[in-house]
């Protein structure tokens, strides 16, 4: 997968534009870094050849002027010993180098010019890089701390719900062990109406409280659930 196509695109992204829309910021930042270090690489190579090339151009026009230099010497020579032919044909050569000087020199200048081109791309390129890189830490950072907390609300609710099943089953084994004193307590007699009416009430009052719990419980499981999504 390619997150740029240029150097321009990658020199005038909009790093924090491109995050906010992406799927998956984890992985888009780490592909943006990866393109520019291998972008880097490419054109420092590049710059590297560029360097030898005008190295090579400098060391021909030395080897040049030298040699320019040494045919107006042989032409001042020819014409003191009055060999006009020879001066003429001095003068010739001379007039050949100075051309080739000057082409060479046109080369030079074009090769200075793009390493300048290729000293800006790469100032832009490893500027990019390093906010790419601070944005991508920044990026991890906040993805841990999410997985943090995350696992840290999950175990709140967990330990809540363990307290409300906990409760819940303290409630049901009142019941039924009221209920067991109850029937206990009834064999062998006839119970009052009154003591039949306080029952139904003590009866009422743990139904509520049991009632309550499931409530309590079912919301909270429900929280569960909705934070595991």
């Amino acid at each position: 997968m390619s997150v740029f196509s240029r150097l321009s695109d990658i020199i005038n992204a909009n790093i924090n534009s491109m995050l906010e829309k992406a799927e998956d910021p984890e992985k888009i930042i780490r592909l943006m870094i990866q393109e520019m270090e291998d972008t880097l690489v490419e054109i420092r190579s590049s710059a590297a050849k560029c360097i030898a090339e005008k190295k090579d151009r400098k060391r021909q026009i030395r080897y040049l002027q030298e040699d320019f230099e040494d045919w107006a010497r042989k032409a001042e020579l020819a014409v003191s010993k009055d060999r006009e032919d020879l001066a003429r044909a001095a003068l010739h050569e001379k007039a050949e180098i100075s051309r080739r000087i000057n082409v060479l020199g046109d080369d030079l200048k074009i090769v200075e010019d793009q390493l300048k081109k290729f000293d800006q791309d790469i100032t832009l390129l490893q500027n990019k890089l390093t906010d790419a890189k601070d944005r991508q830490r920044s990026i991890v950072l906040r993805q841990q701390t999410a997985n943090t907390q995350l696992r840290t609300r999950k175990h709140v609710y967990n330990d809540q719900l363990d307290d409300l099943m906990y409760r819940f089953e303290t409630a049901e084994q009142r019941i039924e062990r009221v209920e067991s004193e109850s029937e206990a307590m009834s064999m062998g007699r006839t119970t009052s109406l009154s003591e039949q009416i306080d029952e139904l009430q003590n009866d009422d009052d743990i139904r509520e409280e049991l009632d309550a719990l499931k409530a309590r419980l079912n919301k909270a499981a429900t929280k569960t659930e909705k934070k595991g999504k």
